[in-house]
């Protein structure tokens, strides 16, 4: 309002976030056992559950897709156990930095300062591999092979690392 001039800092500039140099990342392979463990383990719970449902004449069909054909099921996976495995995931790598899976192959979910992650951002993570698995990986193998990030996992700023 005076008519002084103002004079404004240059902005700094914006970095790409990156994983933290001393992180070793986790291959696609370790994370695709570690996902499979995953998958295994809850497909067995589920199991175990519709046959007692069954049993007690409220037949769960976990493993539905809710009347999609097969082939959508390759792109987008919506089913009950769709949203287990998010529910899954989310918690146990909000809570405890890994699945079971993870635990076994000795790999973690972090954030890209090594840090543990919060509920959010395994949720965001989760998102992906639990309804968008196809294309989270195949975009994230070519928009992010140097930091070895699903698109989720770019979203959240969380890669997976090896246990040290």
């Amino acid at each position: 309002m005076c008519g002084a001039a103002v004079e404004v800092p240059p902005a700094a500039p914006v970095a790409l976030a990156a994983p933290a140099p001393e992180m070793k990342l986790a291959y696609w392979w370790e994370r695709f056992a570690a996902w499979l463990i995953d998958v295994v383990i809850v497909a067995f719970a589920l199991a175990i559950v519709s046959l007692f449902t069954f049993l007690l004449g409220q037949p769960l069909n976990a493993f539905t897709t809710f009347g999609a054909p097969w082939w959508v099921t390759i792109f987008v996976s919506f089913s009950v156990d769709s949203i287990i495995l998010f529910v899954y995931w989310t918690f146990m790598d909000g809570a405890y930095g890994q699945s079971f899976g993870k635990m076994v192959m000795r790999i973690q979910l972090a954030r890209l300062d090594g840090s543990r992650v919060d509920m959010g951002r395994a949720a965001i993570s989760s998102v992906g591999k639990s309804f968008f698995l196809f294309w989270d990986v195949l975009l994230g193998w070519f928009l992010y092979p140097r930091r070895r990030q699903r698109v989720f996992n770019y979203l959240s700023e969380t890669v997976v690392t090896k246990v040290t």
